[in-house]
């Protein structure tokens, strides 16, 4: 008997964790949080404290930092700006292969993170966004709207061009086996050091903790400020109908998606950061790719974006 046939709602939230199909139909559009779901959500949080009994190495942070920025680029460039916008175009198989390190960032799945972006575009800062912080406050917008039962779901209608690839519906419904696999090879990997070169000073479990748990959490509230924080603070220098900000400090810690009003005045844009000193890690790395043949066509700022942006600029009232 299949999970979505039978069994109770407790069994059916447990499967829930390896199986998105094993869906607990009592949830169905509630707006409330289904605490044995997220479970392992709270775990990852609750893990970074084993780093008082791991300790510390250089180059167990290193990783740490590594696959932080690794993750965050196929967030930032694949699951935001190619999945959800297709600002660029790339072959089957790269599409793949940053799916599967986008899926790493235990951030769901491609068709999941894409569906929901692009329903957040349609409604942006209405009642129907389901992380606006003017709606519903910032707790909401940072991590809440992700944990309740209305959200759990793909809304496959939203992604009907990347939903036909069979693959990307495999890494949407099993979205935990790309993380844990990434977790043990952080182990080996770790344990491996330990041995082949303990001057390293690093093992299994550090090195886990540190380029896992350290590295996911930090990774999940740096993504999650632009629905958050980036609805907020910082500079508006297109009318956009919401509450678009742009932040630098933003932009760093995400590789540019802190320009979130030039994103959502120009939202098929490659390109976040319209100007050279605007830093936008994640456009700079999509060129090296084209350049090496990876991915191509990408979709540039249009020329009226920036006889717009000039306007704006020579609008504004002049300072003391």
């Amino acid at each position: 008997m299949s999970a979505q046939a039978g069994g109770s709602p407790i069994a059916k939230s447990f499967g829930r964790w390896f199986d998105n199909e094993a869906v607990d139909h009592t949830l169905g559009d509630t707006d409330r949080v289904d605490w044995l779901s997220v479970v392992p959500f709270v775990a990852l949080h609750l893990a970074c404290l084993a780093v008082w009994w791991v300790g510390f190495s250089p180059v167990a942070a290193q990783v740490a930092f590594l696959l932080y920025l690794v993750r965050m680029f196929a967030i930032t460039g694949f699951y935001h700006r190619y999945f959800a916008h297709r600002a660029f175009h790339a072959s089957r198989a790269v599409q793949f292969v940053f799916a599967v390190v986008g899926a790493s960032a235990v951030q769901r799945g491609p068709l999941w993170w894409a569906s929901h972006h692009r329903h957040h575009h349609l409604h942006a800062d209405d009642e129907e966004d389901a992380h606006s912080p003017h709606r519903h406050g910032f707790l909401h917008a940072h991590a809440l709207w992700f944990l309740k039962g209305k959200n759990f779901a793909t809304r496959h209608e939203i992604v009907a061009d990347f939903a036909r690839y069979p693959e990307l519906r495999f890494l949407d419904r099993f979205d935990s086996v790309v993380p844990l696999l990434l977790a043990a090879g952080l182990y080996a990997l770790g344990a491996w050091l330990a041995v082949a070169h303990p001057g390293l000073g690093t093992n299994g479990w550090q090195m886990l903790v540190w380029g896992f748990f350290i590295s996911t959490v930090l990774l999940y509230h740096g993504t999650y400020t632009i629905n958050s924080l980036s609805h907020v603070f910082g500079s508006q220098r297109f009318e956009t109908g919401d509450d678009s900000r742009n932040n630098l400090l933003l932009a760093v810690i995400t590789l540019g998606e802190g320009w979130h009003n030039n994103h959502h005045h120009c939202q098929s844009s490659c390109r976040q950061g319209i100007y050279w000193w605007e830093i936008d890690i994640t456009y700079l790395t999509l060129l090296v790719l084209a350049r090496l043949g990876l991915v191509w066509d990408l979709r540039p700022v249009p020329a009226k974006v920036y006889a717009q942006a000039a306007a704006a600029r020579l609008s504004r009232p002049a300072g003391p």
